[in-house]
């Protein structure tokens, strides 16, 4: 098969994948027409059927592996593919694997890594409420292990969640090295659990949407309610322990207009913002570089998330 990221502008594309998102809209002019997006283990696609009621378009729903025929074009700085034909794929026709991303890195190892992390933390409470979470609870600890940390912009991908925390808690450990101010053991536990509230946030793989929780709570603040509620399982956690650690999963995206309820007010917070912030951008870039369609040029057009034309590093000067 043909993967998502070796799809160029220009090209007919003939294969299957799996329809992340199917939502039929009207145009300006009165004309009804669908909103489909493809997907594999290489990246999504957006589309459009604008002949949904032709006889080369049959029956299918949101995440059905569907055999598709459409030409490719590039509109608003991204590919989009005109589907022509369309039909849901048989069993047999196609291996589910081909279409779930995962992380490149191993899912076991990227673990004992993030517990070693977590045995490295010297307070007995600190390190109580991460058994708590990380260890006591096997099913959560199995879910963590296979989300993504984000629907979309970066580790939008099976394993995508333990990555990034480990990459954000890696960072952690170099800052609290770094700037004796920090306290370690606060600062890598909120690091380990300042992405918790995704495992609830979003759903599964292959759907990997918002859930309910999601999205009238958010992460962040079901992140807080998880902490307070292993913390009472817990004799004797103290009080002041608890909020700062609450503090730092509240602030860790940084400003209010990006989602925090709170500002950091602890160097800590501060911290993991700062390492959070750091991978989160690095990851999308990364992954703007890998999936960028652009052959033999540098520059490769418009980013949304960094707003701003992005440029390859020259290999020779």
């Amino acid at each position: 098969m043909k993967y998502i990221k070796d799809i160029g502008s220009g090209s007919r594309v003939a294969g299957i994948f799996l329809c992340k998102y199917k939502q039929s809209a009207v145009t300006k002019n009165g004309k009804s027409y669908e909103n489909i997006t493809l997907m594999d283990k290489t990246g999504v696609l957006s589309g459009k059927i604008w002949e949904p009621n032709s006889p080369g378009i049959d029956d299918f729903e949101a995440l059905d592996y569907i055999d598709v025929v459409g030409d490719v074009s590039t509109y608003n700085g991204a590919l989009q593919i005109s589907i022509k034909r369309a039909r849901k794929a048989r069993e047999g026709e196609y291996d589910p694997a081909d279409y779930l991303p995962s992380s490149e890195k191993n899912i076991k190892e990227m673990w004992r890594e993030l517990l070693g992390m977590m045995d490295s933390v010297k307070d007995k409470n600190l390190r109580a409420l991460l058994k708590v979470c990380f260890v006591d609870d096997k099913e959560f600890a199995k879910r963590f292990c296979q989300a993504s940390a984000a629907k979309s912009i970066h580790h939008g991908f099976m394993g995508g969640l333990l990555e990034h925390t480990l990459s954000v808690t890696k960072l952690c450990d170099y800052y609290s090295v770094s700037y004796p101010i920090l306290n370690r053991d606060l600062l890598i536990a909120a690091a380990i659990l300042h992405d918790v509230g995704k495992v609830q946030e979003l759903s599964a793989f292959p759907a990997n949407d918002y859930t309910d929780d999601g999205q009238l709570l958010g992460h962040i603040t079901i992140g807080a309610e998880m902490i307070h509620d292993m913390a009472k399982k817990i004799p004797g956690f103290p009080a002041k322990l608890e909020s700062e650690l609450k503090h730092c999963i509240l602030a860790h995206h940084g400003e209010l207009e990006y989602g925090s309820p709170k500002k950091p007010a602890l160097a800590e917070a501060m911290a993991l913002n700062l390492a959070d912030n750091t991978d989160a951008r690095m990851e999308s870039m990364k992954e703007f570089l890998n999936g960028s369609n652009v052959q033999g040029e540098e520059w490769l057009g418009y980013s949304k998330v960094f707003e701003s034309n992005i440029r390859r590093t020259s290999e020779k000067w």
